[in-house]
């Protein structure tokens, strides 16, 4: 579960354990990692000549080494692998107890303990993010189908070309009321004759032709063949 150095310990027997330790196939990443914090705690100058003595790689070691400071002996689980205990490193302290007592507990495995903690992240950010808000509109199943083969015709995603189709309607729309606005606020002669009689006279809303779905009351009427 760790490796406590002497104190005192001098320069050449750290990097002589070093080599020690190096040459155990299946050193505990534990020792490894407080070796290495030891080194860095009283050789700040000449650690790294250590690491290339014993033929180790620093960003291995470096990686023991931060799981080591992360956990001291105290709070390392001997049920649980070294790997447990760097899926956790990067918690806070509360998070870090919590996770090991789980997975203590249920014995979980490395793998299982990485997905439950991916499975609570995910949670924690759906609450984080609230859905937004939806609104349902009621339309006739006839014009639903007629709707669905103007989107078969054009080859595209139903979803897709109800989007497309709104969005240059509103488009539209809203360049024509620009169009309007200008047109008010200039001088008169820019409003064009209807003809030899006279100026432009309103005759009611414009009217658009085109296929009809079955007839129906209510709602809106379905977009012209050109649509």
């Amino acid at each position: 579960m760790g490796l406590q150095m002497p104190a005192g310990m001098s320069f050449d027997d750290w990097e002589k354990a070093g080599r020690q330790l190096s040459g155990i196939v299946d050193s505990s990443s534990w020792w490894l990692g407080d070796w290495l914090v030891y080194g860095k705690d009283h050789y700040t100058d000449r650690y790294q000549r250590g690491i290339r003595a014993a033929g180790l790689q620093y960003q291995t070691l470096r990686n023991y080494a931060w799981v080591s400071r992360r956990f001291d002996f105290t709070r390392r689980r001997g049920s649980l692998s070294f790997q447990h205990h760097a899926e956790l490193a990067s918690l806070p302290h509360d998070e870090q107890e919590a996770w090991l007592d789980r997975a203590e507990q249920r014995r979980w495995t490395t793998k299982q303990l990485r997905g439950a903690i991916r499975a609570a992240r995910e949670s924690q950010d759906r609450v984080r993010v609230p859905a937004e808000p939806t609104r349902r509109l009621e339309v006739p199943g006839s014009r639903l189908q007629w709707w669905h083969r103007a989107a078969e015709q054009a080859g595209v995603d139903f979803e897709r070309w109800v989007l497309v189709t709104l969005d240059s309607a509103a488009k539209q729309a809203l360049a024509e009321l620009g169009r309007l606005e200008d047109a008010a606020d200039g001088p008169a002669e820019l409003m064009a004759p209807a003809g030899p009689g006279g100026p432009l006279e309103s005759e009611g809303p414009l009217e658009i032709e085109g296929p009809k779905p079955p007839a129906e009351r209510g709602g809106f009427e379905g977009p012209a063949s050109g649509a």
